[in-house]
């Protein structure tokens, strides 16, 4: 989407200082190319490394291939529809379904509170309405890897954090089967599908995830 960003020359420097202090891969999905390479040069200048796609297959293969990828900056205006949020928003839905272990920072110049409300409600750790000042992104930035750091953190002790969206109109049933789901699918993947290991870490019989599997229809190849 056409939009323009403001020189880095204003940015607050104690804060590009903090961003560049925290090395990183972040994946920019944008497909106005002025824009991303913009927003590329600014990045890479602050020390993390950048890769860039157009639209969200793509973004989603990237991810899927790329593990070292810890945040997103997604454009929600991209093909085949760019004058709405629709297809940045199933991107995201995307990325959270495949319970891929990144932030996504939200970025649109379009119906900006329609857009937040949606992009919270799908999972996105922050929003930023376009243009949006280096620092600004930057500090997002930072902000991610902070708590991406303290999740890893957790993650070694044993403690698991899981994102459930869920009305509240759906009844205890559905949270719950919800959020059995996205366990037995994650323990699996950090797992590399290991029956055996999963089972100890659920606290279940090998058997018993086999059934959980065909119950919430997890392959090998998800």
């Amino acid at each position: 989407m056409n939009a323009v960003m403001p020189s880095v020359a204003n940015a607050d420097q104690a804060m590009c200082e903090r961003a560049a202090g925290r090395s990183a891969s972040i994946l920019l999905v944008e497909d106005d190319p002025a824009l991303a390479g913009m927003l590329r040069s600014v990045l890479e200048q602050h020390g993390l490394h950048v890769m860039h796609v157009d639209n969200g297959a793509d973004a989603l293969r990237v991810l899927q291939a790329t593990p070292a990828v810890e945040v997103v900056l997604l454009d929600l205006g991209l093909p085949p529809f760019p004058y709405q949020i629709s297809e940045g928003i199933n991107t995201l839905k995307a990325i959270h379904a495949e319970i891929l272990p990144v932030k996504v920072i939200v970025l649109t110049g379009q119906d900006e509170e329609q857009a937040a409300l949606e992009a919270v409600r799908e999972g996105a750790f922050d929003f930023l309405p376009k243009p949006a000042p280096a620092p600004k992104i930057l500090d997002a930035i930072t902000r991610c890897l902070l708590f991406l750091r303290k999740e890893q953190r957790l993650e070694q002790q044993g403690v698991t954090r899981i994102a459930i969206n869920a009305q509240l109109g759906e009844g205890l049933k559905s949270v719950r089967d919800s959020a059995e789901g996205r366990v037995v699918r994650q323990v699996l993947r950090e797992t590399g599908f290991n029956v055996y290991r999963s089972a100890k870490r659920l606290g279940v019989k090998r058997e018993n995830v086999y059934y959980l599997m065909k119950k919430y229809g997890i392959a090998r190849d998800d």
